[in-house]
This record gives structure tokens, C-alpha cells and sequence, in this order.
């Protein structure tokens, strides 16, 4: 299975979001990352549920949601009725994570547990048979345009090693400082799914630095 891409839209221009969706949708990429900061989890605030809700009727790509919040369980149903397809929680965010977990798992959505650069991968061991995706940061959650940390890579080479010994189902999701030097790192680590944001919105070219990646997902 090649790579998937997920763009995240955080560094791009928001007073121009619908032609954003639109050029997404043209060039084919496979998701839509959201990131959802509250200014407590994380140093940083974005958007929330009302922005992203919207954002829905204009694309039919999918929604991947990285909730950078505390008590992510209490917004759970804004994001669910905002039509997100994919939803990511972290783990040192989470005061009850079993009953998130839950709740995800009960509304149908697909469920992603993350965790950042310095929590041990171990502590998601006992969640995997239960999760959609896994989301390694491999910068500190906050901020676009970060260097990327290849400490990080050992921890997908052991979620990868995990799944096919346990035949889980769960896709390796990376985020943070992923650019055409970076992705072939985490790919060959054993990452599903790029999270890639500065790297396309921060070029002259957006539109070819998606091509680019996606000639180096093949």
C-alpha cells in the first residue's frame, strides 16, 4: 500500500479557503487534515467544530481531525456533527480516555489516538486493538514549519513492527516538519499516512509541491 497524503490547512490562507478546498479536491489528495488547537493543550488556537462544519458541503475529501485540546470528550459531538470523517484525540490530553475511545467508536467515526514527541509509544499498547489510525508527532504540537525530529521514527518502526504481529488495523499517521527530505524517512519507517502543511502552503507553487509529493508517495 503507498502513502496516503493528508494537507493540513493550518498555514494556509484562510480568506481564500474555498479556492484552498478546490485545489485540494483537483490535484487528489486523500485527506484533509484539521488542526483544532485551544490555546491550552498547545501553545497556539486555530478553529473549532464551526469552522470546519461549513467547510464540509464544500468537499467530499476526507476529514482528518487532530483535536489539540483538553477534554476532547466534551467536544466530541460538535466535531461528529460537523462531518468530520476522522478523529484524533491525544492521549496526555484526555482525562478519561477509555470513555472517549467509546464514544468515537459508537458514532461510526474512525478514531486516532496521538501522541507527542516525548510520551513513550508504549503507553498506547492496551488502545491499539481498538484504534483507526495512530498519529506520531514528530515536532511539539503548536506550530506549522517546525524541524522534524527523526527520534520519532523509531517509535513508527515499533507500531508497525506491533500491527503485523498482532494483525491490528490501524494506520501510521506522522505530523510535523514532513517535507520531500523528511517523507521518504517516515515512509520507509513504516508511515501510512503524511501529514504535510508548511511545505506545500509555504511554496510558490502549492498546487506542484502536491505533485511532487505525490510522485514521491508512488
Amino acid at each position: 500500500m503507498k502513502a496516503k497524503l493528508s494537507v493540513s490547512i493550518l498555514d494556509s490562507d484562510f480568506s481564500r479557503i474555498k479556492d484552498t478546498l478546490t485545489m485540494l479536491e483537483r490535484s487528489r489528495v486523500n485527506m484533509i487534515h484539521f488542526d483544532v488547537m485551544d490555546g491550552n493543550f498547545v501553545p497556539n488556537l486555530t478553529f473549532g467544530a464551526k469552522i470546519i462544519k461549513p467547510l464540509r458541503k464544500l468537499s467530499k475529501l476526507t476529514f482528518d481531525t487532530h483535536l489539540m485540546i483538553k477534554n476532547p470528550g466534551k467536544y466530541l459531538s460538535d466535531f461528529i456533527n460537523a462531518g468530520c470523517d476522522i478523529i484524533t484525540i491525544h492521549y496526555e490530553a484526555s482525562k478519561n480516555i477509555n470513555k472517549t475511545i467509546q464514544k468515537i467508536n459508537k458514532s461510526g467515526i474512525k478514531l486516532g489516538v496521538s501522541i507527542k514527541p516525548k510520551t513513550p509509544v508504549s503507553v498506547l499498547k492496551k488502545y491499539l486493538p481498538y484504534l483507526d489510525l495512530v498519529l506520531i508527532m514528530s515536532v511539539e504540537p503548536g506550530f506549522g514549519g517546525q524541524k522534524f525530529m527523526k527520534s520519532v521514527l523509531q517509535k513508527v518502526k515499533y507500531l508497525k513492527k506491533i500491527r503485523a504481529a498482532k494483525k491490528y488495523k490501524y494506520l501510521i499517521e506522522i505530523d510535523g516538519g514532513i517535507n520531500l527530505n523528511t517523507a521518504p524517512l517516515a515512509i520507509k519507517a513504516g508511515a501510512d499516512i503524511l501529514v504535510v502543511g508548511n511545505a506545500i502552503f509555504s511554496s510558490k507553487n502549492p498546487l506542484n509541491a502536491i505533485r511532487n509529493f505525490k510522485k514521491l508517495l508512488k
